[in-house]
């Protein structure tokens, strides 16, 4: 009987050490399959690639830029050079180009620090009585007048361009609206926020004409 009974408590004992050491190996999975959780919150902590508002441009007339960025009149090109060397290669802006060029204004305009300038289209100067246009472009005073009208000191970004703002020839512009739709003045923003290495450029529908 004894030897009976020692026989029963050893094998209950090796059935406990059995249990025992299935139950450790099935914690041990466990602990294995839970640890990759712990890492899961890390891609959280990098910072967002997406654009920032002020770099986007917009307005219908966007769409006449070229895309290709080996253009010269592209975003991209117009974006590492100053501002008359890059309006001179966008195919909106040709007789404003000229109208810089005979008032000598290139370097002015190219060696300025942070400027905003709204530049009107081919379109626009064609709203001028073909007479007037001439003679304004041979008049070079009342041509520096109007096209330094056209220049703000500082760069504006959408989310600060609203309101008055004074303009290098002296006189104010007042911009109006939100959202993609602004006037400068009278003149409609067509292409907006367009990037050049030292300012923003804001294509607009109309000359500005300062009073006189």
């Amino acid at each position: 009987m004894r030897a009976i009974k020692l026989t029963a408590v050893a094998a209950a004992l090796a059935f406990s050490a059995s249990m025992a050491a299935c139950g450790g190996s099935d914690d041990s999975k466990d602990t294995t399959a839970a640890a990759p959780t712990t890492t899961t919150a890390a891609p959280s902590m990098m910072p967002s690639s997406a654009p920032s508002d002020s770099m986007v441009n917009f307005g219908s007339g966007c769409a006449a830029v070229p895309t290709d960025p080996s253009n010269k009149g592209s975003f991209q090109s117009m974006s590492q050079v100053p501002v008359a060397t890059a309006a001179s290669g966008n195919p909106l802006l040709s007789t404003l180009v000229t109208a810089v060029k005979q008032a000598g204004l290139v370097d002015t305009l190219n060696s300025a620090d942070n400027i905003t300038v709204f530049a009107p289209t081919n379109d626009a100067f064609k709203k001028i009585p073909e007479a007037t246009l001439k003679k304004v472009l041979a008049d070079k005073k009342t041509l520096t007048s109007i096209l330094t009208y056209h220049v703000v000191p500082g760069r504006l970004t959408p989310a600060d361009i609203a309101g008055s703002h004074k303009t290098l020839q002296g006189g104010e512009v007042n911009v109006t609206g939100s959202g993609m739709d602004w006037k400068v003045n009278d003149a409609s923003v067509v292409c907006g926020n367009v990037q050049t290495s030292n300012a923003n450029v804001y294509i607009v529908d109309t000359v500005l004409m300062p009073k006189s």
